[in-house]
This record gives structure tokens, C-alpha cells and sequence, in this order.
């Protein structure tokens, strides 16, 4: 009884010593968590970067009122995605719910480029 009671003491001082098996794998862990992080945030500062220069951007654009009642513009990229689902058989309802439009400004979208001769 008291070779086990040694051989436990002997153990539990040897556990001071030994190194932790998942300290590494710890530090690990937290490593990937931050870089995750960062990369995230430069994901979205990109992102700001281009929904800004999408909001600024007014060449090839149709006015648009807006809720205060000023002049607002639809970029060309958005008139290519209506213009897109049109050609897909989409109905202006359903364009104008995915391209947060109103159905109106849809019909002016598609009327523009089937004058343009766009037609398929």
C-alpha cells in the first residue's frame, strides 16, 4: 500500500515537469482564430470599399426616386441582372423582388434594353 501510495506522489510531481500534450494545440487553435478574424474584417472593409463605389458610381444609370423624394440612380450592373432574370423568363414581379426594385422601374429596364435592340 505504501509502494502505490509513493508511485502516486512520485507521478503527481512528475505531471509538474512534463509538458502540457495540448498546450500546442491550444495556441494553435487560437492562432487560426485570429487570423480568421482579420481576414474577416479585411473581407468586409473590401466589401464597404465596393458597395461605396458602387453607390458612387453613376455612369451608364437610369434615375430612380428615392424615399425623400430626390433623384437617385440604378447602376448598370443592377440593369444587367434585370435584364438577365428577363431573358431567364422571369415576371416583373419577381425581378422587381430580387433586385429591390419596383416593378415599374423593372418594365423601364427591360423597355430600355429591348430599344437598344437587345432582344433574344
Amino acid at each position: 500500500m505504501m509502494g502505490l501510495l509513493a508511485f502516486s506522489v512520485v507521478l503527481f510531481i512528475l505531471s509538474f515537469f512534463l509538458k502540457d500534450p495540448y498546450g500546442e494545440l491550444r495556441e494553435e487553435i487560437d492562432q487560426l482564430s485570429i487570423q480568421q478574424v482579420q481576414e474577416l474584417f479585411q473581407i468586409k472593409k473590401k466589401v464597404k470599399v465596393l458597395e461605396e463605389e458602387l453607390l458612387v458610381g453613376t455612369d451608364n444609370m437610369i434615375g430612380k426616386e428615392s424615399a425623400y423624394g430626390e433623384k437617385r440612380e440604378i447602376h448598370e450592373i443592377i440593369k444587367n441582372q434585370v435584364w438577365s432574370l428577363a431573358q431567364q423568363g422571369k415576371d416583373v414581379e419577381q425581378i422587381a423582388a430580387q433586385s429591390s426594385l419596383s416593378a415599374g422601374e423593372v418594365e423601364q429596364i427591360i423597355k430600355e434594353f429591348m430599344e437598344r435592340g437587345q432582344i433574344q
